[in-house]
């Protein structure tokens, strides 16, 4: 696509994707806004810039091939393994793990400094036969004990987020759960078991439930899940986060209420992702609805993530829908303009200006993490020309609190939320530095979120 195409692909599909999700987005207290995508900016950056990360699902025999990897690399930061992690690939006869696929995964996200969503533990699909036939409860227990525990000992410390139940509820109008061995066997009370096992295991991880046909917020199947959601976190069953699969097509577009939905769970007090994104279509019409969960996302501040559910479109799961944001042949579709632009003019990551041709950008990532506290880095680079100075905020969520800071200057605004954190010295023309500081979580784990950066 040549770069004049661009250009008129982006001035379209601002104009687009501001009129399709302004009156949606508007109650969400986020607007779209003219935003102008660097060519040098990615998706995994400027999500970073918003304090979010943006991933996608990867197939580890797709790791050999030079585009897929390239492109991986280049624009995300985040990998969730589309089937290797499940349990049927994990464990298929009893007591016999293999790993070998599923490392090759976790060592290429470790090589590349990437986040990993652990998907899935406990799943009724692409379960082993063995594991379906049994009838015993204190049988079940104890394997679904033995599989969560396995795993979750094999990657403790390499995983953010683990899908520890995936789709437990009925399709259609009943709220029921769904009729699988592990509800039939153990009853109501599995899932719960499940994340308690899990939090043994790894109390520092994020323990996700997952689900799809979930995003529109007065379906049954939605209440229903909202319901046991609000009950585990009442009786502190230790659940973290929500994953809304966000599988769309003409039959089910993004609802209008959507970023409401999420909202509604993150008020509950746990994160909410989205975890396997990917809408049927082309052109105009998916770059709106691509955009339009974007916004969802940043409208939400317990939003932490969004995951596209593949790569390019030739390998997507429905691949006839074309429904991820790179073609075939690995070019950015319009899609892909419409979520970075839209990321870009939340997080200021194409750059603030403070006169002239002086511009920066800013990208979090988090470096290490304790019981009580997480550490996090933030890289300024500079733009096309030399900077003298530069400045940019840092925001935490309360009872968070910033206890310490290092390469930089900071000073905090009267609520103690915000810092501004400003230059100690100038840089070249594209060099970067890194400021770094300790968050006391008080319980509460979310991400800081980064104003732009200013330069002169």
């Amino acid at each position: 696509m040549s770069t004049a195409h661009q250009s008129r692909v982006r001035t379209r599909l601002r104009k687009a994707v501001t009129a399709a999700v302004v009156g949606v987005m508007t109650a969400g207290g986020l607007v779209a806004a003219a935003g102008t995508a660097s060519a040098q900016t990615t998706l995994a950056e400027a999500a970073a810039a918003t304090g979010r990360y943006f991933g996608t699902a990867v197939a580890a025999g797709r790791l050999g091939e030079q585009d897929y990897t390239a492109t991986l690399n280049r624009e995300f930061n985040s990998i969730t393994a589309e089937n290797s992690w499940k349990w049927e690939s994990l464990q298929p006869s009893p007591g016999y793990f293999d790993f070998s696929t599923a490392d090759r995964i976790a060592e290429h996200a470790r090589q590349q400094g990437m986040e990993i969503r652990g998907h899935t533990l406990v799943w009724h699909s692409q379960l082993p036969s063995w594991v379906q036939n049994i009838s015993s409860p204190d049988e079940l227990r104890q394997v679904m004990r033995n599989h969560i525990t396995t795993v979750m000992e094999h990657y403790k410390g390499q995983v953010r987020s683990w899908d520890v139940v995936n789709e437990a509820f009925e399709d259609g109008s009943s709220g029921a759960r769904r009729n699988s061995v592990f509800q039939r066997v153990l009853g109501d009370s599995w899932i719960e078991e499940a994340f308690y096992i899990a939090h043994e295991v790894d109390p520092d991880a994020t323990l996700c439930y997952n689900d799809y046909n979930t995003d529109a917020w007065n379906t049954a199947k939605t209440q229903a899940v909202y319901n046991m959601v609000a009950d585990f976190v009442s009786r502190g069953v230790p659940i973290d986060c929500v994953g809304f699969q966000a599988h769309f097509n003409s039959g089910n577009p993004v609802p209008e209420n959507y970023h409401i939905t999420l909202q509604n769970f993150a008020d509950l007090g746990v994160e909410v992702q989205i975890t396997e994104l990917d809408i049927a279509g082309w052109g105009d019409s998916q770059a709106e609805q691509f955009g339009g969960v974007t916004l969802a996302c940043l409208a939400v501040p317990k939003c932490t993530g969004i995951t596209v559910w593949g790569v390019t479109d030739k390998y997507s799961w429905r691949a006839e829908d074309t429904p991820l944001l790179f073609d075939g042949n690995y070019n950015p579709k319009q899609a892909y303009y419409a979520v970075l632009d839209t990321l870009l003019n939340a997080g200021g990551g194409d750059g603030g200006d403070g006169g002239g041709g002086a511009t920066c950008t800013v990208t979090y990532a988090e470096t290490q993490r304790w019981g009580d506290r997480f550490n996090g880095e933030v890289t300024v680079r500079a733009g096309n020309e030399a900077i003298r100075s530069w400045s940019t905020t840092v925001t935490v969520t309360p009872p968070q609190k910033i206890s310490a800071t290092w390469n930089g200057e900071a000073s905090w605004d009267t609520s103690g939320n915000v810092m501004t954190m400003r230059s100690t010295s100038g840089l070249p023309a594209g060099g970067q530095t890194t400021f770094g500081f300790t968050v006391m979580t008080n319980g509460n784990w979310a991400p800081p979120t980064l104003g732009s950066c200013v330069a002169s």
